[in-house]
Parts: C-alpha cells; structure tokens; sequence
C-alpha cells in the first residue's frame, strides 16, 4: 500500500529531504520533476532525509510534460490553495499520484486549468497564513489517504 508523491519544480532542498523520508515511511513512492531549485546531491537533502535516502524508491522527469507524459493514464489528484475541494474528499486509491508544485508559487496555471475537477485544497484558518509549508502539506495528505484506505479494507 502506498501512493506515488509528486513534486513539480522543488526549491527547497529539506523539504524534499523531509518528503523522501516521509515517502518511504509511507511505503510511497518519491516523483521529482526538474528544474530543481538544487542539487540532489545537496547535503541539505541528505541531512532532511538522514540515511534513509538510499532505500527511497525514487524516479526522476526532466519536465512537467515528460512527466505527464509517461503517467497519463494514471489516477492523480493536485494539491493547490486554489483548489475548491477538501483534501479529505479524495476517494484515494493504492498507488494514486499525489501532485504538488513548488514551493514559491504552487502548480501553474496550465496544470490546475487542465485537472480543475481533481484539485484539492488543505483549508487554512488563519488570514495571517498564506500557505503551508510543502512538507507539511504532503504529510497531511499522505496519511489522510493511508487512513482512507485502511478504512476500506
């Protein structure tokens, strides 16, 4: 059981650090679409993900519509503050695509108007909060979809 997480476009180097470990904590597997905002080989990345790095299952695209591309078939849902759906009401699926874009500015434009019915937002109740942290956000998500699909069995 697990899912595929995708990140378009990530900056910041412990983040992806942070979600690769969350990725194989989660049995998941780790999609990141270049550019980078790094170096994989960054010792921020490496420190974020400690030791575990090597045993995350990890593919890498050299562009969002590579990427798009070699997964078209594939069941995903977008994480965005534009999306107007909860987060919970994913109906997820084992092996599911989880995508989200970078840090500074999200997933683009294209790519939420050609998936508006599959967005998804994580509500924030704070007008002094713009955002969550990307970490953060696919946390939430990703074991939000691991209870769903535990209550099914």
């Amino acid at each position: 059981m697990g899912f595929n997480i995708v990140l378009i476009e990530p900056e910041i180097p412990m983040n992806t650090g942070n979600i690769g470990r969350l990725s194989l904590a989660s049995g998941s597997q780790l999609h990141l679409v270049k550019p980078f905002g790094f170096e994989l080989d960054d010792s921020r990345v490496k420190r974020a993900g400690l030791d575990y790095w090597k045993y995350i299952s990890l593919s890498i695209y050299e562009s969002a519509s590579s990427f798009f591309e070699i997964n078209k078939d594939k069941k995903m849902a977008f994480f965005s503050s534009h999306g107007k759906k909860h987060y919970s009401s994913v109906h997820y699926e084992d092996d599911m695509f989880l995508v989200f874009g970078k840090e500074s500015l999200g997933l683009s434009e294209e790519i939420l108007a050609k998936n508006v019915e599959n967005v998804f937002n994580i509500p924030i109740y704070s007008e002094h909060v713009r955002s969550l942290n990307l970490a953060n956000a696919v946390s939430i998500v990703t074991y939000n979809g691991l209870l769903q699909l535990n209550h099914k069995k």
